[in-house]
């Protein structure tokens, strides 16, 4: 099973630049979106592509947030909240339940754009840690897409030691994300695969300077999943032949 994540930083924006030509031949079973920046209502049978079954979760807000999920099987159920009205409002929670199985495609809000916003991601935190205990020991199998905006550890961005006050790798974020996976029982399964990547792994460069060119990236994007399904792992990738949005797909294969 190919799992694909990727923050399209609005999803006409990525398709004009190729990402349902590339969809199509990637081998994906399931795609999990985020920032798809449009309400369900202005997406046509474009963004519907045959052979694949499609929910979508838009912020309140136009041009804001959102996610999507594409799966190649027909999910059981479709969740669409997660029962605090200021994130689903934003659009920031979308799952299929497949079989045993629940993939999620998830967008934690950022911080970077002033202490409101930081203040929000806080909140986020808070609220969303006990639910991903609980999550973690309710029987199923879970894949949890996402953009994150953390990164993680000191090899997760290209220049750590100048954004330890920045939004995205401040200590308290950062030990939310130790707490997740130390505690709470989750596997980073990029990281599970590949303890000591470093710039192949960025998923995320700023539009600013010559980030891209530079590889002065930040890998904020991770698939968290349960210890079945980190059982399952065999590789992963990030995707960076094609540049749909100033994030690129993160590519994970498990076993059947």
């Amino acid at each position: 099973m190919r799992i694909v994540s990727i923050n399209t930083n609005g999803i006409r924006s990525a398709a004009r630049k190729g990402f349902f030509e590339w969809l199509a031949g990637s081998g994906a079973d399931v795609v999990c979106v985020q920032e798809t920046k449009a309400q369900t209502s202005d997406l046509n049978e474009d963004f519907r592509p045959k052979g694949w079954h499609v929910a979508f979760c838009s912020a309140q807000k136009k041009g804001y947030a959102g996610v999507a999920v594409y799966s190649r099987h027909a999910p059981d159920a479709v969740h669409d909240t997660l029962g605090a009205a200021e994130f689903d409002d934003e659009g920031r929670y979308l799952a299929f339940d497949l079989g045993p199985l629940t993939v999620a495609s998830l967008y934690l809000p950022s911080g970077s754009s002033g202490p409101e916003r930081q203040a929000s991601k806080d909140r986020f935190l808070a609220f969303f840690e006990p639910r991903l205990q609980a999550m973690a020991h309710d029987g199923r199998e879970y894949v949890l897409c996402g953009d994150w905006n953390i990164a993680h550890q000191n090899i997760d961005l290209k220049n750590w030691k100048s954004n330890q006050k920045n939004s995205g790798f401040l200590p308290h974020e950062r030990a939310w994300m130790s707490r997740v996976l130390d505690t709470h029982g989750w596997v980073d399964g990029y990281r599970r695969l590949y303890p000591d990547a470093t710039g192949d792994a960025y998923t995320w460069w700023s539009n600013r300077g010559n980030a891209w060119a530079n590889n002065v990236g930040w890998r904020i994007d991770y698939q968290l999943v349960t210890a079945g399904m980190a059982s399952r792992l065999q590789q992963a990738s990030v995707y960076k032949a094609q540049r749909f949005s100033d994030h690129a797909p993160l590519i994970v294969d498990y076993a059947d």
